[in-house]
């Protein structure tokens, strides 16, 4: 097995837990305290970093499933990561500090997402399905 997908679940797990963390945090500390377009912003990134949190977990048991490790399965869930950081990260910051600017980011996250959603349904062959 390849460590790399170990690794890969760790961090999908830790994001799972971190976008739980967040969404609790707007949800009881931001409520009130956001103009109302802020708090969808800041949902929206939770809404997506724990999606693609749970993405990232998966593709990582599949990675542990498809012996030997399965290389586009783990580029596809570190794309994900990257994707977490900049999509969901650069909402956090619109959201909480009001700077515009940090909305141009988030288009590459969403790039990094159907990337690493591409890579899924491209795969090669030997993956799970075809099996």
């Amino acid at each position: 097995m390849s460590r790399g997908a170990p690794r890969l679940l760790r961090v999908g797990a830790a994001l799972a837990m971190l976008g739980v963390l967040l969404g609790a945090f707007g949800a009881h500390a931001l409520k009130n305290s956001l103009p109302t377009d802020m708090v969808a912003v800041y949902q929206t990134g939770v809404q997506y970093h724990l999606i693609h949190a749970l993405g990232i977990v998966l593709i990582a048991v599949l990675a542990v499933v498809t012996q030997p490790s399965w290389k586009r399965l783990l580029l596809a869930g570190w794309l994900m990561v990257i994707g977490v950081l900049l999509f969901s990260g650069s909402l956090y910051l619109l959201a909480l500090s009001g700077v515009r600017l940090f909305g141009a980011i988030t288009p590459l996250g969403g790039m990094c997402f159907i990337a690493a959603w591409g890579l899924l349904v491209f795969s090669p062959k030997g993956a799970p399905a075809e099996r």
